[in-house]
């Protein structure tokens, strides 16, 4: 039987601002038992040119990102925004291109969210992990509403020793960061992050976990301005008990 050949869709956050997530999300995909590549070609998704308007910018993006993932089984991004880009949004940037819109359906059909992959494709259904700590969760607008990534991430930290996870009042809630929404609106954006804080404190959690570095860099923003001592993480560290990086907004030197 063929080896399973993924793609890990790294996403330009992390790249630039979190490569430790990168990393923990490879470690997972190994541990799953399929073959990974990383290819050094990939570039931005075109999320930021899309939400934009900017189509042209989008559909050259989404054209050089087909040609390059069409190779493997699967696509895996630690991202449900950027996933979602590829699954959701580049069979409609492309439907009315005969030469294309096939290939968009194609790559659509194997990409995932990295907790969708390992639970429903991969079939993983513990990690070996340990976290003795009280944890919360934020779902992800794009993960949540267009790929449906919600118990996932749930069944895998469920297996965590040591980990108790608080859910909070409105786990679905919009945490404001919407991409470009934050810049656009940035009055609404920092009352819907400061709801969110408020949500995720009243857990009583002393880290808060999500599936989008982009929601993560919000509400850490959010955290270390009140100057609370949660810390914030990817979910893929935790899983893969990678957790040598300082958390995520933490000042230079690991201070908060």
């Amino acid at each position: 039987m063929a080896e399973t050949r993924v793609a890990l869709f790294v996403t330009c956050l992390v790249d630039l601002f979190r490569p430790s997530v990168g990393f923990a999300a490879l470690e997972l995909l190994e541990r799953s038992g399929v073959s990974v590549s990383i290819p050094t070609a990939q570039t931005c998704c075109g999320q930021p040119a899309y939400n934009s308007g900017d189509r042209e910018t989008a559909i050259e993006l989404a054209r050089r990102m087909i040609t390059l993932f069409e190779p493997f089984d699967h696509v895996v991004a630690p991202s449900g925004s950027c996933a979602a880009m590829l699954r959701c949004h580049y069979p409609r940037l492309l439907a009315r291109d005969s030469t294309w819109a096939g290939r968009a359906e194609a790559l659509a059909e194997k990409t995932w969210e990295l907790t969708a992959f390992m639970v429903d494709v991969a079939g993983v259904t513990a990690v070996d992990s340990t976290l003795s700590a009280r944890v919360t969760y934020h779902d992800g607008c794009s993960g949540l509403r267009e790929l449906g990534v919600r118990r996932q991430p749930r069944e895998l930290l469920a297996t965590v020793a040591g980990l108790d996870l608080a859910e909070m009042t409105e786990p679905e809630t919009c945490c404001g960061f919407g991409g470009t929404f934050c810049v656009k609106y940035p009055e609404v954006s920092t009352k819907m992050v400061r709801d969110k804080v408020a949500d995720i404190e009243g857990t009583g959690a002393e880290l808060v976990l999500a599936g989008d570095l982009g929601c993560l860099l919000n509400i850490a923003g959010c955290l270390r301005r009140r100057r609370s001592r949660i810390a914030v993480r990817h979910v893929a560290e935790v899983l893969a008990g990678r957790l040598d990086a300082a958390p995520i907004g933490a000042a230079r030197g690991g201070g908060r």
